[in-house]
């Protein structure tokens, strides 16, 4: 499915982020910059040691990185140029605040890629893996907060994908991304 939003293509496709040909993909990554499980694991063993290295540079810096915001290293290995790690909110029932640090997770990685120049970038699904963030909500605020993104900084991208791993989560977004586009 693809979409033009002022001036952008978004577009949604079932895949494996870590061989998209966006100038960046974002990792759904962890506080501590890590490397884990998942995304987040799959990134880190394309990518190689230059990824983890730079997040260990980040991290002896600030810190990590706060749940809801983002950071940004080299692609390493991957065909992207950078690695965009957005730190997403572990799912705990919805009382703490859980849908605005998705949502500015999102926002954040936008942000830092406009900020950089970089004109495409892919997005998997953040939270909704381990982290167990309900998917059709996830879905909802990921494209509604990429919609509102792509019309408040009209032509800010040549193209923004979310780039999902299976069937069910595509569908999730192909049904949500329709409540924001006609």
């Amino acid at each position: 499915m693809e979409v033009l939003i002022s001036g952008t293509k978004l577009a949604l496709l079932q895949g494996d982020i870590t061989v998209q040909d966006t100038e960046a993909i974002v990792n759904a990554a962890n506080s501590g910059l890590l490397g884990g499980g998942g995304v987040d694991g799959a990134i880190h063993r394309a990518g190689g040691p230059a990824i983890a290295e730079e997040c260990r540079r980040i991290r002896e810096e600030q810190g990590g990185c706060p749940t809801g915001k983002a950071v940004i290293t080299t692609g390493g290995r991957l065909k992207a140029r950078y690695v965009i790690h957005a730190v997403g909110p572990v799912w705990s029932g919805g009382q703490r605040g859980e849908d605005e640090l998705l949502a500015s997770a999102y926002r954040s990685s936008l942000e830092l890629a406009r900020e950089k120049g970089i004109r495409s970038l892919s997005f998997p699904s953040i939270s909704t893996g381990a982290y167990r963030f309900p998917l059709e909500r996830a879905a909802g605020i990921a494209t509604r907060t990429v919609v509102e993104y792509l019309k408040e900084h009209p032509g800010a991208f040549a193209e923004v994908r979310f780039v999902l791993f299976s069937p069910e989560v595509l569908e999730a977004y192909r049904s949500a991304l329709k409540n924001f586009v006609r």
